[in-house]
């Protein structure tokens, strides 16, 4: 039975991912913040006769990943995939942004996923596996007030490229879901100052379904990148 990783897994798309996921059979290790919510997917996905182990980690604090990643790992169970869910947004002129601000979307949006991988991957030589970076358009695209954002993902590109090339020797791939708007709870975030139309926008099931696909492509290929957008196009 397969394994996959999942961070940013108490609500929205890694939410329905872990749901998704277990539906299909996959046994799951599970990352959010927030306790109780993990706690009671946890007791609602078991019920699909999966294994589900979660671990509270606020990955916007560097110094907690790697002791929460070890435990949540001595579990017993080996991801065969691990998906780099969870990010923040924050929208206002980029130069008026302040210094912690900054580093708290760049430790969310790429460091923290640097740290991950650094614990996850190892793990993965033994016998292969996937890593899949969600991601957005806005890795590509400049939009106005949403500087930082964009130039964390665009990172992030880089550094699953970068990733993929120095661990296919290790039989171990990487790539990229970049996605467009997503009808998320990233919308109703303090950081975030936007009014578009979210019935307009993916819905977060489109997202999950989209990585199980990507989770159960064969070894022996690699998507490098899938880009998801919503049929009215880019916002």
């Amino acid at each position: 039975m397969s394994t996959a990783l999942i961070t940013g897994a108490s609500r929205g798309i890694g939410r329905a991912t872990a749901e998704l996921f277990a539906k299909a059979g996959w046994d799951l290790l599970l990352v959010a913040r927030d306790h109780e919510s993990l706690e009671a997917l946890a007791n609602e996905l078991v019920k699909h006769g999966v294994k589900v182990h979660y671990k509270s980690i606020d990955l916007s604090k560097p110094e907690t990943i790697k002791s929460g990643i070890n435990s949540l790992l001595k579990e017993g169970l080996i991801p065969s995939v691990l998906i780099n869910n969870a990010g923040v947004a924050w929208t206002g002129d980029l130069l008026s942004m302040d210094l912690d601000h900054w580093q708290w979307l760049f430790q969310m949006n790429l460091t923290s996923v640097f740290q991950v991988c650094a614990e996850v991957v190892p793990l993965m030589r033994q016998k292969g596996g996937l890593v899949i970076n969600v991601s957005s358009h806005a890795s590509r695209n400049i939009f106005p007030q949403w500087g930082a954002y964009c130039v964390s993902k665009a990172a992030l590109a880089s550094f699953t490229k970068s990733l993929a090339e120095e661990e296919k020797i290790n039989l171990v791939r990487a790539c990229t879901l970049t996605l467009g708007a997503v009808n998320t709870t990233l919308w109703d975030s303090e950081t975030v100052d936007c009014n578009f139309d979210r019935q307009a926008m993916l819905s977060t099931e489109q997202v999950a379904s989209t990585l199980l696909q990507l989770s159960e492509q064969p070894s022996t290929q690699i998507i490098e990148d899938l880009t998801l957008m919503p049929a009215t196009g880019a916002f």
